[in-house]
């Protein structure tokens, strides 16, 4: 049965989900009853395990999926280092505004327009660097994970929500990383998963913030890590309902082969729209460097030139109403940019989504493309 939908988060269930998949759910009982706690610290060694993530980094479940994991750690750590901010997408300039504005911190904003990435040779690992891996609002990924020093100073904070378990991380360059539950193994939301390296560890238990800690960014007990969060006695109550969706990704992760499996999905879904760009004329991808290209995430312009002819208001009704009529029509669901970025289309392209709906999709939005162009007047 074919699956139309393309959101990149929440993202498309992996194949062959139903409702029925959680049906051992522990509803109605206390996170921290034994058998919840077995369930949350089995979520948190099978992650571990399928990320490949080294035995002496800590993995925690947080609340307020990635972004209350990210802003979790900025706020216990940052400040006892220069901090470098590298912006090429929305989500990336939030971390900037967080840190500038409400940190209050003097930080090094380096920014690359949308498509594009910041230089990341002239970085300075003395002091942390905040980034993204992949760009969810750009279409843009980091090349490699050689840029970052072994020998470096400061920390480096990655927000991997939209990359983990869909490309490579190298985790010897890791210091903390964050990732959520409904990117790309597209399941329930509002948890975020928390990694820590040692050097992360040493930070949080050498360093107070010199600000107020709300209850859900706190790390550190009796000047300590607080270890608990790690097995899985979570800060705050989660869902069972959403764990158990979790779960059961992780449970078909298994199933298929693992890590390498879902990376080789996703890279043949990237593969199949880079085909397809190639041999239509009215559109490109927003990142235009192969190196840089994300698979998940993928974002396109249009670059026909009768569009860039048109009035702003003329071509984002155009770009709307090709985008609306494709829902409509059942062919393929929540295919828009995001609302920061240029006009244009974003296509999930994740493990969990399968070629032969990429295909029909793609199919679909070049007949109604040339459709909706031959009607403006």
């Amino acid at each position: 049965m074919s699956n139309i939908n393309f959101s990149s988060g929440p993202c498309a269930k992996r194949p062959g989900w139903s409702l029925s998949s959680l049906s051992g759910a522990l509803v109605g009982r206390s996170h921290r009853s034994a058998a919840g706690k077995e369930k949350l610290s089995l979520t948190i060694k099978k992650s571990q395990a399928i990320l490949g993530i080294p035995e002496n980094y800590l993995l925690g479940i947080m609340p307020a999926s990635d972004t209350g994991a990210f802003e979790a750690a900025m706020w216990s750590m940052l400040g006892p280092r220069p901090v470098t901010v590298l912006v090429w997408e929305s989500f990336s300039e939030g971390w900037a505004t967080d840190i500038t504005k409400h940190l209050k911190l003097n930080a090094n904003v380096v920014k690359a327009p949308y498509g594009e990435i910041s230089n990341l040779q002239d970085i300075d690992w003395n002091g942390d660097v905040v980034f993204v891996a992949n760009g969810t609002t750009s279409g843009v990924k980091i090349p490699h994970w050689n840029w970052i020093p072994d020998n470096r100073e400061g920390l480096s904070f990655c927000d991997a929500t939209s990359a983990v378990f869909a490309q490579q991380v190298d985790w010897s360059k890791i210091d903390v990383l964050t990732f959520s539950w409904q990117k790309c193994l597209g399941s329930e939301a509002a948890h975020g998963m928390l990694v820590l390296s040692p050097r992360a560890v040493a930070r949080i238990e050498a360093y107070d913030p010199p600000w107020p800690l709300p209850k859900i960014f706190r790390l550190k007990k009796k000047g300590k890590v607080d270890l608990a969060i790690f097995a899985g006695d979570t800060i705050n109550t989660p869902s069972m309902l959403c764990l158990e969706d979790y779960l059961d990704a992780l449970s078909w992760t298994e199933s298929i082969g693992g890590l390498s499996a879902l990376i080789a999905k996703s890279e043949a879904n990237l593969a199949l729209v880079e085909e397809w760009v190639a041999r239509t004329p009215w559109v490109d991808f927003l990142a235009r460097e192969k190196a840089i290209r994300s698979n998940t995430s993928v974002c396109l312009s249009v670059t026909d030139s009768r569009v860039a002819q048109l009035e702003d208001e003329a071509r984002n009704k155009l770009i709307k109403a090709i985008i609306s009529e494709l829902g409509k029509e059942k062919m393929g669901y929540d295919i828009g940019s995001y609302k920061d970025a240029p006009v244009g289309f974003r296509i999930w392209c994740g493990p969990t989504v399968e070629a032969e709906d990429i295909k029909r999709l793609l199919q679909a939005l070049n007949a109604k493309f040339n459709e909706k162009l031959g009607e403006v007047k």
